[in-house]
């Protein structure tokens, strides 16, 4: 199969989307992917002059309208300002992908993080996903249209170590599938995409002796420690949020994706396994040692 051009695909003239930090890396090209087919983007990041000088690109690239709103995402007046400048001039607004977040600080520990900085990671990784979908989810509800995507990390399963980095990402992934849940009913679907990519957070000698340290203790495997150290760039992920933020992924909520470089995946949805069960109607609870023997059998 012939590989799509970029900005092949559908055409967004006319809607809106509201991409939180989007001033680099994922959001960036994610922003970038939906301009070139005519979207009205709305691009969000902490720094102003880097916000100001990625809207002027775009800008000079695309046919639709392109703003930015400077600040963090987990703020409320921030988050209520990406909503007001997206239905700008009549736009209708189409969705809402939140890509803000920030590393794991070097050698991060359940053994040595503070509780201040912790919370920090969470506001950084959670806090960036509620507040605009508390901001965006009624504006949805009322149009009874509308689409949410947001970005967590395959760290989320724990494989990369952390505490803040991958307790948020989880968070965002369950808060995610059940804002899917709560709103379909109201046509507003919500996806997750694990991303991996080269970005700021994934270069530089800390995060190289990062990935080599989780190898050797065996936290990844080689073929994830491989990957991790020559990440494809963003623009290769970018088309997954644009599939799941537009039409062509009509029906399609409650996901949780991953793409990285050529690799497209999708990760089950969680089921319990049953290892036992009797009517607790005529049974006693189950002893600690019978627990033990089920768990062990299947192990």
């Amino acid at each position: 199969m012939t590989p799509q051009a970029p900005g092949a695909g559908p055409r967004l003239d006319g809607r809106a989307f509201a991409i939180t930090g989007s001033s680099r890396g994922i959001g960036a090209a994610v922003a970038a992917d939906l301009a070139s087919r005519g979207a009205d983007v709305v691009l969000n990041g902490r720094d102003g002059a880097v916000v100001d000088e990625q809207v002027a690109d775009l800008a000079d690239r695309s046919s639709g309208r392109v703003s930015g709103v400077v600040g963090p995402a987990h703020e409320p007046e921030v988050a209520r300002e990406l909503l007001a400048r997206a239905r700008e001039e009549g736009s209708t607004v189409a969705g809402l992908i939140t890509c803000a977040g920030v590393a794991e600080p070097s050698g991060s520990s359940i053994l040595t993080i503070g509780h201040e900085e912790f919370a920090d990671l969470i506001d950084a990784h959670l806090g960036t996903v509620f507040a605009p979908c508390r901001e965006f989810a009624p504006h949805f509800v009322d149009a009874g249209a509308g689409t949410i995507v947001t970005t967590s990390s395959f760290a989320w399963k724990g494989d990369y170590g952390g505490t803040g980095y991958p307790a948020g990402k989880g968070a965002v992934t369950s808060l995610t599938v059940a804002i899917a849940a709560e709103l379909a009913e109201h046509g507003v679907r919500a996806n997750v995409v694990c991303p991996g990519a080269r970005t700021r957070l994934s270069a530089g000698d800390d995060y190289e002796a990062q990935i080599h340290h989780l190898g050797r203790r065996g936290l990844l495997d080689e073929l994830s420690v491989a990957g991790a150290l020559d990440p494809a760039g963003p623009e290769y992920v970018a088309p997954l949020y644009t599939y799941l933020a537009t039409e062509m992924s009509a029906g399609i909520t409650g996901g949780v994706f991953a793409g990285a470089g050529g690799f497209l995946g999708r990760f089950p949805t969680p089921e319990a396994e049953i290892l036992a069960y009797r009517d607790f109607h005529a049974s006693a609870p189950w002893t600690p040692e019978e627990i033990d023997a089920f768990v062990r059998d299947r192990a």
